[in-house]
This record gives structure tokens, sequence and C-alpha cells, in this order.
């Protein structure tokens, strides 16, 4: 389609044909319509007139959409569809392999890539024949083959990730461990090797040799691991963020040899959910189908400060103990009126071992913690990584072990006012 005719539906035969090809692309895209809808989107454009682009925008997203997070991918297939005279080649171009210095590159927006998927389904992708521009780009279009697609994944904000894309990247989460050293106890064991002196054990041997001492008898210090307790925003901001996230904490929980001694998973928006449970089902699928079904507040508004004061009254002494390692995923834009986040975070860090804070905001270069949440929640931990990508989940599985890792607070602690 090129622009929208001012016709009434009656005069316009092919407009229906139309609305079902734009339903069709929808839910390729993700979005669970049925036939009903497309019969109802069809009437209620019958109903509204077809002469206001705005009134037809409306009416198709109130016929199509029916939850928060289908709205971004019903804009982006609309406005392809719909509203730009080349839409076919601009898709076409984020399919294909860009050729630098040829175009500008750019970053897909937040599902624009999932939209032209599902309005490219069916269409010949083959690459047209490029006008000859000289031996320079045919070397550079040549060496673009031989970039790994699995590097490239890694590095690729989890946003703006297609529908494949994210099916890939799922599989690569799912082979990321998260390995963690021991914890050295306060309480010993008996060890022939051991480092300490064992008198007790000394004596009891002398006693049972008539009174001499023929050897020295040793002990050395239990080895214990720790619990792995993660905090992740399901809030609107954060959706296909979490999402991965909860992918990639599924596999941790279900690692053999990792060395955690249980990992416990909560989830937050608007209240506290408890899913360690349902992460232990070993098919992903249904742990996280199970997941979403407890927490209730999927996809709302953003309350840090009540859910960890949820977290510190109710679970803290049940889950916290053998030096917890605290895994906090939220970018920490708070809309909880009743404030406190920095004391609840206090609370929180001095019941862990360590905290250690994922934020997706992170990515952008010229981040900077002026955010009310961020800059009371930064003082209270004790690593700060970015959480946008599967190269950052590696980073933090490399880190996590590491007791010197800030990750980024340093640098951003300098920025915050005194």
């Amino acid at each position: 389609m090129t622009e929208l005719p001012a016709l009434e539906l009656p005069e316009h035969p092919k407009l229906a044909h139309n609305i079902t090809w734009f339903a069709r692309a929808l839910r390729k895209a993700g979005l669970p319509l049925g036939t009903g809808r497309v019969i109802d989107a069809i009437r209620a454009v019958e109903a509204a007139g077809f002469t206001d682009r705005r009134d037809f925008y409306y009416t198709l997203q109130a016929c199509f959409v029916s939850r928060p997070e289908h709205r971004a991918v019903f804009d982006q297939v609309f406005r392809l569809y719909w509203r730009d005279p080349r839409y076919l080649e601009q898709m076409m171009s984020y399919m294909l392999p860009a050729v630098r210095g040829v175009q500008e590159e750019r970053l897909a927006r937040a599902a624009e890539k999932r939209a032209a998927e599902a309005l490219l389904d069916g269409v010949d992708r083959e690459v047209p024949e490029a006008q000859d521009q000289g031996e320079e780009v045919e070397i550079e279009i040549d060496a673009s083959r031989t970039i790994s697609g699995e590097e490239r994944l890694r590095t690729l904000d989890f946003e703006q990730m297609s529908t494949e894309e994210m099916a890939a990247a799922r599989r690569l989460l799912a082979r990321i461990s998260l390995p963690v050293k021991p914890l050295t106890s306060r309480r010993t064991r008996a060890d022939a090797h051991g480092t300490m002196p064992d008198w007790r054990g000394t004596m009891r041997g002398a006693m049972r040799r008539g009174g001499e001492v023929q050897a020295l008898a040793r002990r050395r210090r239990r080895q214990r691991w720790p619990n792995l307790v993660v905090l992740c925003d399901i809030s609107g901001s954060m959706s296909q963020y979490s999402r991965a996230v909860l992918h990639f904490l599924h596999a941790v929980s279900n690692q053999k040899g990792a060395g955690w001694a249980r990992v416990h998973a909560f989830t937050f928006g608007t209240r506290l959910t408890n899913i360690t449970r349902h992460l232990r089902t070993r098919d992903v699928d249904a742990a996280l189908a199970a997941a979403g079904a407890e927490a209730r507040d999927w996809e709302g508004g953003t309350r840090i400060a009540s859910c960890l004061h949820a977290f510190n009254r109710d679970w803290s002494r049940r889950v916290m103990g053998q030096g917890a390692v605290v895994l906090l995923i939220t970018d920490g834009l708070d809309r909880d009126p009743n404030g406190g986040l920095a004391r609840e975070m206090e609370r929180l860090h001095l019941s862990a071992r360590r905290v250690i804070w994922l934020n997706p905001l992170l990515r952008w270069e010229g981040f900077a913690p002026k955010a009310a949440g961020i800059a009371a929640m930064l003082p209270h931990v004790d690593s700060f990584r970015a959480g946008h990508s599967i190269a950052s989940l590696e980073a933090l599985a490399a880190a996590i072990s590491r007791p010197d890792d800030v990750g980024e607070k340093a640098r951003l602690m300098a920025s915050l006012p005194n």
C-alpha cells in the first residue's frame, strides 16, 4: 500500500483484503489475532469511516491490540504497511546485509525488525543486482560475509532483535554458565594435609596410644557454596530484557556443577512474586509460561521501593543466608509514590555478600545516573554492569567470582552530586 486514499469503504472493494493482509502481518509479528478480530476490524472501519488517517489508526489499534507490549509492534507494522510509500524497499534493506559506505548504518527501532520480518514473510528476498561501484565496494562486501553471525548476535541489543534472532539468542543463553567460587567457612574438618593444628585430635590419638604423641593431627576450614538471589524487573520498560534474562536464569537454575547452593528468583513490577519453583521445571517454555501466569504485574508499572521492602520483610531471612549473591536486574526508573528506595537498597546490601546490578540503560555511551531512582540505588551496590546483550551476560559470568569487580560503579559515582 502507498498513501491512504480518501474513499468510503463501499467504494474501496480491496480494503477488506488489505486489512486481512495487515492482520496476517501482525500475527506473524507475534500478536494473537484470530478470524473474529479481523471481521470486527473490518466492521469497525466500516462504522468509523475511512477518510481520516488518525481515526483509521485508532480503530485498528482498538481491534488488534489487547496488551501493552503489543503496541510497539502494531505501531511499526502500521507505519510500514499503511503510511510509507516505499515500505517494501525499506524492509528489504533491513533484511539484507548493508554495505558500509553505501548507506548510513542505524539501529532498528523497537519492534521494527519483527514488523519487517512479518511483512516480508513469503516475499522473494533475492538480492538485486548492484551497480558497479568499484573494486573497493566489492572487497567490502566479500569481507562482510566473513563476519560470524553468532558474534554479531552476541553484541546485539535484546530490544533490537528480530523474532528469529531472539530464538537463536535463547539457544546461546542456555549454554552460558554462571560459575562461582566456594566460600571459606569458619568451621573446620579433620584433614591430614590441613594447615591448622588440631590439638584435641592430637590428644585423643595420644590417649589411644598410651599417652604418647606420635603425630600431630591437623584440620582444614570447610568450604560452602553461596545462594544466588535474583530480583528481575518485569515492568513495561524492561519487558524484552527481562524475558531474555529469565531464559538465562532458567539455564543457571538447572545447570549441574555451577556451584550455587540454591538459586532463588523473584520478579517485580508493582508487586513482588517468587518464581523459584517455576524455574526448576526442566522445559524452559513451560517454566516461563508458569512464571508469567504467577506474575500478574507483567508489563505494568514500576514500584521498586515497595517491592524491595516486601522482599526485605518477607524473604530476606529465608534466602539470604550462606553469604548470598544478589543479582538485581532493572533500569532503576522507579515510579513508587511511597519513596524510601535508598533505605530499602541499604537493607538489601547489608544482608547480602554482594549486590550486582544489571542495567540495560548502561548500553548508552552517554549514560549518567540522573534519574532519582538510579542515583538512590547506585551507592548500595557492589558492581554496576550492563545487561542488554548476550555479551554483557557472558561478562557477568566472568566477573561474578571476582570480589573486586565494580563494573561502571566507580566512574558513575564520581558524577553523583555530593
